[in-house]
């Protein structure tokens, strides 16, 4: 696995519109930036970051426009804008070799899971998941927001289990709304397991398999002495739809080697079945005897953890509380 490069003061982030702009998102936008620059880094933006709407250009001007990040020898991490719906579009138009010459390091959430997913199992190159450029808009950055300003840094600690979690995040001011505990659900008993990590939003992922970019089933059989641990973040998949994507992942040969599943918690919530719930559908697919975490400190609901795609990491979770440790190696 290549880990570039680190942040040091002074160095250059660049941010750029895989998906959608944020235009609509503006204020947040600028206090994000300002939070960034206080810790002491250069912001450059590609042009189409500003834009308002869900599309910020065409396919082939957004792969352009990371281009131009990627060949910037000033740029040594390169952050998504902000999520949406299109970022898969990009893909066909991405100057892959250009990315593997200049290693640098790919940061986002959400919709931009097609492009680090990728990144990693095609081109074994690390990259990181938890937050886009719009996510550290407080005065005040919660814990979580300063545990992925670390990382950046490469100061790696052991991740924690938050006390409480944001249910209504229509009530925030500044900082988030955080009213609900936190409990992660270890489905088939205690959880310890180990293994190189390696996921994303699943909403996302689904639309990957089988395309050319799928090149899972290479990359977990180049890592199976570690075996695989899989992380999902679910934005709004019904546990019918959660089953059959999992099912489809499981029929294209993505679980060979499994050592684990963390799913995070739901952003929007629905089953069409009454007795069909997640936690069913998780059983269904991988058995009753598998380490399973259900309702982790992963993905959209806040607070949540930074994982950093195809590194090693080792997870425990007991009586509702988890913790996620990384190793570079």
């Amino acid at each position: 696995m290549k880990y570039p490069q680190f942040l040091k003061n002074d160095d250059t982030i660049g941010v750029v519109a895989m998906s959608a702009g944020v235009g609509e998102y503006l204020e947040d936008y600028e206090k994000s930036l300002a939070t960034l620059k206080r810790n002491n880094w250069q912001i450059k933006e590609s042009k189409s970051v500003r834009v308002a709407s869900e599309v910020a250009n065409s396919g082939r001007v957004r792969a352009s426009e990371l281009d131009e990040m990627v060949k910037d020898d000033t740029v040594k991490l390169v952050m998504c804008a902000t999520g949406g719906d299109f970022a898969i579009e990009m893909l066909p138009y991405v100057n892959w070799q250009n990315i593997e010459n200049n290693i640098k390091w790919y940061m986002g959430a959400s919709d931009p899971t097609s492009f680090l997913f990728a990144l990693t199992t095609n081109w074994d190159i690390a990259t990181i998941y938890g937050f886009n450029a719009c996510s550290f808009d407080q005065k005040k950055p919660h814990s979580s927001l300063k545990k992925t300003l670390d990382i950046m840094q490469g100061n790696i600690d052991v991740q924690k289990s938050y006390s409480l979690y944001e249910k209504n995040k229509e009530l925030r001011n500044d900082g988030y709304n955080l009213e609900e505990k936190v409990y992660w659900e270890d489905l088939n008993g205690e959880v310890s397991m180990k293994g190189r990590i390696i996921g994303g939003c699943l909403d996302v992922l689904r639309d990957l398999i089988g395309t050319k970019y799928d090149k899972t089933k290479e990359f977990i059989e180049k890592y199976k002495k570690d075996g695989i641990i899989w992380y999902f973040d679910v934005f709004s998949l019904t546990s019918e739809d959660f089953y059959r994507t999992l099912f489809q992942m499981k029929e294209a040969g993505w679980f060979k080697y499994v050592k684990g599943i963390v799913v995070g918690r739901v952003l929007f919530p629905r089953q069409e079945y009454k007795d069909f719930s997640y936690q069913k559908a998780l059983k269904k697919i991988f058995g009753y005897k598998l380490p399973i975490i259900f309702n982790a400190d992963i993905g959209h609901v806040a607070p949540k953890m930074t994982i950093i795609n195809g590194s090693l990491a080792y997870i425990k979770c007991s009586r509702g509380k988890g913790i996620i440790e990384m190793k570079l190696e």
